[in-house]
């Protein structure tokens, strides 16, 4: 029977029967058959070798394309798994799915893996490459599946599809060669050979069999794959470069801040941490300022019944921490340390009576949050149990709502630009399975984010399901230094929680409405965009944020009494100076002081004593500048 092959463009072309992309591909042009990764049948990817039996509108994925990356990593899991069981008889294997850079294997195996193991199943991968065994798909009955994978003693997969699969599913098994196969939805490429070798192991770790710490402990061998060497290669580049960059190393390193098992997840923050957390905070809230926010401030401890209005007792809980006080006269009283703000601002928006008038009413708060995150999750300062966030909330009438979305973006985009951050991507996560208020709501909520993109004139992509609970976001991604995507600033539309609380304002009518609110945070998390700062700046942060911004080295004592007089005259015009007295030779202190990130070294001598100058070295350059006293005290105060 005639197949009917329709492709992107339109065009359209007729086989005598059956037929697999791979054919197709080799149709059109054996070069485009080389660069053919997988095929897209009505939207569904399947392998190239797998027959069409049906007319069907089709295209060819290519290794450059982003939907072929997914299947190369994912085969390059199934060929992990080979080279292990070929080099170690009697592992098992569980899962193996393709990860955001690369991808995993679950090992059932006694013995740990060591790293002279990971270069020799590395080694081995590349032979199965090398030997660019076919792929092919099969069909097995369910039964035929389990008890293949019990006579080869693999216990995991067998017990898989007995309680995992429903007995009525398909089961489709891939096999690579004649003598390795394995359970798996596909699509694969259709030969080892395709795989290439863009690829590197990068560690093992430990894992639990489904998930569950209750189960089987298994060892989890992770891998990077790129659709080509130079991918590879750039990647493997940034990641030595984000190691140089890893704040945590670098905040031991500077005296910046530390995190101890007495208080998992919290930031203990020294006196050079602390300046530049206030002078981010400090410029938040002057920034703010002149955008026409107030600032309030709310309790840490809050009654239960306030987060069950909220519906954060019911969504959120599993994240809250809680604690149960005695009230007297056998009275308890449930508190919640507060993970967010929103219910406090919206007990002072109640206080008294708000009319139109009021309103824009921008509420902002630097609000002390707590949210419980498994301790395998916390990340020095990038994710943390106790944190600052720069919150907001914008009530405003219905009709103000889209301008103020549009508003607190701009500020959010101005801010970025100023730190140093100019690539910055915007997403409308809309709305989750998992959510309250009506479709209609929703409906709105995100037609006005939309309408904000375009008065602030930002492109936008869509993020499906990622909404809030509440309410349909903006996320506002910032890209640092060496590329790697950071999501800080949202901008939330939020119809439900005015309603649950029952907040009100006096229209210009008289009637009584229900104001819109906007959730907004900039910075987010002030302990996470620091962090992110000294990844960006790599430790060497701008003259304005850096803690010690110049350092006074007297090259012999005789020129002690001078340092001390010029460290106080910068001092005296706002630089945040120290001396540095010791009796160390010159070069020894510059080394020293660069390692340290300080921005400016002023170098003072007899010379410099006698003549009242001072010699400037500037953190990254060769060329020193000496300038007098005075002259140099404004050029460094005009840095600030």
């Amino acid at each position: 029977m005639p197949i009917e092959i329709t492709f992107p463009d339109g065009n359209k072309k007729t086989f005598d029967g059956p037929v697999t992309g791979l054919e197709i591909a080799q149709s059109i042009s054996p070069g485009l058959a080389k660069r053919a990764v997988v095929v897209s049948v009505n939207g569904e990817l399947w392998d190239l070798t797998r027959p069409i039996d049906r007319d069907a509108t089709i295209n060819i994925i290519t290794r450059d394309k982003p939907e072929a990356l997914e299947v190369i990593r994912h085969d390059a899991a199934h060929v992990l798994a080979q080279a292990v069981q070929e080099l170690f008889p009697g592992t098992q294997i569980t899962f193996g799915p393709a990860t955001e850079t690369g991808f995993y294997y679950d090992f059932a195996r006694d013995t740990p893996f060591t790293e002279a193991d990971l270069e020799k199943i590395e080694q081995r991968m590349r032979e199965i490459v090398k030997r660019d065994l076919p792929i092919r798909r099969e069909i097995w009955p369910r039964e035929r599946v389990i008890e293949y994978f019990r006579a080869q003693g693999e216990s995991f997969k067998a017990e898989w599809v007995t309680e995992g699969i429903a007995p009525e599913e398909p089961i489709s098994i891939y096999r690579q060669g004649d003598t390795w196969l394995d359970m798996c939805l596909g699509p694969h490429l259709p030969s080892t050979g395709r795989l290439g070798n863009a690829f590197k192991l990068t560690k093992v770790s430990g894992a639990y069999w489904r998930g569950d710490a209750s189960n089987a402990q298994l060892q989890r061998i992770y891998g990077v794959a790129f659709a080509t060497e130079d991918e590879l290669k750039a990647y493997l580049k940034m990641v030595e470069e984000a190691e140089k960059r890893d704040h945590r190393k670098l905040g031991k390193q500077l005296g910046l801040f530390h995190i101890q098992e007495e208080a998992v997840g919290q930031v203990f923050w020294h006196p050079k941490g602390y300046t530049i957390y206030r002078l981010l905070e400090d410029y938040i809230r002057n920034k703010i300022a002149q955008h026409g926010y107030v600032e309030v401030k709310t309790p840490l401890l809050m009654d239960r019944k306030l987060w069950e209005t909220s519906g954060h007792w019911e969504w959120y809980r599993q994240n809250m921490f809680v604690a149960e006080v005695d009230e007297g006269d056998e009275r308890k009283a449930m508190l919640a340390v507060k993970p967010m703000n929103c219910p406090g601002h919206m007990q002072i928006f109640k206080q008294g009576i708000r009319s139109y008038r009021d309103l824009p009413l921008r509420m902002a708060e630097f609000g002390s949050c707590h949210r419980y995150e498994p301790s395998g999750a916390l990340h020095g300062l990038m994710r943390v149990r106790g944190f600052t966030q720069d919150d907001a909330h914008i009530f405003c009438t219905p009709e103000q709502m889209p301008a103020e979305a549009a508003a607190a973006g701009r500020l959010i985009f101005e801010v970025y630009r100023e730190l140093g951050f100019d690539k910055v991507e915007v997403k409308l996560s809309t709305r989750p399975d998992k959510r309250i208020g009506d479709d209609a709501l929703w409906d709105r909520a995100e037609r006005e984010l939309a309408h904000a993109c375009e008065l602030m004139n930002a492109p936008y992509t869509i993020n499906p399901g990622e909404g809030a609970f509440y309410g349909p976001k903006l996320e506002f991604t910032l890209y640092d230094a060496i590329g790697r995507p950071w999501q800080c600033g949202t901008v939330q539309v939020d119809f439900n929680l005015p309603e649950r609380f029952g907040i009100e304002y006096v229209a210009e009518d008289g009637s009584r409405r229900r104001p819109a609110m906007l959730h907004r945070a900039v910075l987010g998390s002030l302990e996470r965009f620091i962090g992110i700062l000294i990844e960006q700046y790599a430790g060497a942060l701008p003259f304005w944020l850096a803690p010690v911004q110049a350092v006074v080295a007297p090259i012999v004592s005789d020129a002690d009494g001078y340092a001390i007089e010029v460290c106080a005259a910068l001092k005296a015009a706002g630089i945040r100076a120290e001396s540095d007295l010791r009796n160390e030779k010159i070069n020894y202190k510059i080394r020293e002081h660069a390692t340290q990130k300080i921005p400016v070294i002023v170098i003072v001598g007899r010379k410099e004593a006698e003549e009242r100058t001072v010699t400037l070295r500037f953190r990254g350059e060769e060329k020193q500048e000496t300038l007098p006293l005075g002259d140099a005290v404004r050029r460094l105060r005009e840095s600030r």
